[in-house]
């Protein structure tokens, strides 16, 4: 019988004359920045309370203060403590189940064709506007890109002449952490068209979705349109640096700007296959802006990390920032809370998948029946995830890890 450690002061002084076995990990984390450098940040400017929590929680994340529970072996009695993570979004380290479970809840949506990759970018002369309007800007980026494409996939000529399907995410990044704000989508390659016979399932070529350049320009007239309208109806704030912009005169003259302007739009040659694109869209799903990996060192008030130089072959290079300068790069990602970040257009849109997705599988051979993806335990997730097995001991390899005693929260969050 396993014995029940009681919590509290004799609990934890047994702990410590116990053999730690920590699992391999980065040697800094964001975590660390915030630590050691986020109070004088903090005192350094006027932060949002949203910001403030995210630090925390990145903080907090797997450490005493989230509580958790006492683990020990039922064979040779070692013990150890295990944390609760923060589960927040801008987490490094809580993204990873998160990711795994979503990609197989999309498993069960893939269609047997090819999958096309198209990139909608907005110029960097919109970013000051943007980070002063998260959500209002971001939607219409996702459904500017949305209009621009379903438009071309319907148009009988130079698209498909039915609707396509879109996962979408949202991206606010480069390497460096500055503000870079893009949208990646994965496009089956056909639509869904009505004919006289009803309807039916249009492929489309094999390396070719829609003429990118004729599509920046339809991309950029939804866009500021919509930019327009929103400021007609005054659903924008101006402080700062883009108070000027806050007269009618300069928001013209801005928008003026911005037509003149060439906006990006990539398409790149289609997957090969279903299980292709779910690999691909994981390098991109529930990515956070710098993962704990690449940071280097953490000294005297820098924080060094790698990142790739798309100017020079994509070389790995190294980048030195002040912690403070740091912190406010990666801050500027944090997204409006509950703000949606992938969504599903055309015929995945949740509204209308059921029907539309079935229709698209039963046209291409397949059941017309949705697979419901299996709800794999988190146990055997992270097994499948990392080969490790966390019911394991980790001293004596026949022994099985039991929770002999929870761990309470040890403090609540002051937010002043």
């Amino acid at each position: 019988m396993v014995p029940v450690i009681k919590t509290g002061a004799t609990a934890h002084s047994h702990l410590i004359h116990q053999k730690q076995i920590k699992p391999n990990k980065p040697k800094w984390e964001v975590a660390d920045v915030f630590r050691v450098y986020g109070k004088s940040y903090s005192q350094s400017c006027v932060l949002p309370l949203s910001h403030k929590k995210i630090m925390h929680s990145i903080e907090a994340c797997r450490t005493a203060l989230l509580g958790g529970h006492i683990e020990q072996c039922h064979s040779c009695g070692y013990v150890q403590q295990a944390y609760n993570s923060c589960r927040n979004r801008h987490c490094p380290k809580c993204q990873t189940l998160t990711k795994a479970r979503w990609l197989k809840a999309r498993e069960a949506e893939q269609l047997p064709v090819s999958y096309f990759h198209v990139v909608f970018t907005i110029p960097h002369k919109l970013n000051p506007l943007a980070l002063c309007n998260k959500k209002v800007l971001y939607d219409i980026l996702l459904q500017s890109a949305n209009q621009t494409l379903q438009k071309f996939a319907a148009h009988t000529k130079r698209g498909l002449g039915g609707k396509i399907g879109i996962t979408a995410i949202l991206h606010t990044w480069d390497q460096t952490l500055n503000d870079h704000i893009h949208l990646h989508c994965a496009i089956p390659a056909g639509a869904l068209a009505d004919t006289v016979n009803g309807k039916q399932w249009v492929h489309a070529r094999k390396n070719f979705l829609f003429p990118v350049k004729v599509l920046s320009r339809v991309f950029r007239a939804k866009f500021l349109g919509a930019l327009q309208s929103a400021y007609q109806k005054k659903r924008l704030s101006f402080p700062g640096r883009t108070m000027g912009l806050s007269k009618p005169v300069d928001f013209a003259v801005f928008i003026s700007q911005l037509f003149q302007k060439q906006w990006m739009v990539y398409s790149k040659t289609g997957f090969a296959g279903p299980h292709r694109v779910l690999g691909y869209l994981a390098r991109y799903t529930h990515r956070v802006a710098l993962s704990n990996d690449r940071i280097m060192s953490i000294d005297q008030g820098q924080v060094s990390f790698v990142y790739r130089d798309s100017k020079d072959r994509n070389q790995k290079k190294i980048m030195s920032l002040s912690a403070h300068e740091f912190i406010r790069r990666f801050l500027l990602h944090c997204l409006p809370s509950s703000y949606v970040r992938i969504r599903h257009f055309g015929f995945l849109a949740n509204k209308t998948k059921s029907k539309d997705l079935a229709r698209c599988r039963q046209l291409l051979g397949l059941s017309p029946d949705i697979p419901k993806p299996e709800k794999t335990p988190f146990v055997e997730l992270l097994k499948d995830l990392t080969g490790n097995d966390i019911t394991r001991c980790p001293i004596c390899p026949q022994g099985r890890m039991y929770v002999v005693a929870e761990l309470p929260r040890q403090t609540i969050w002051d937010s002043s």
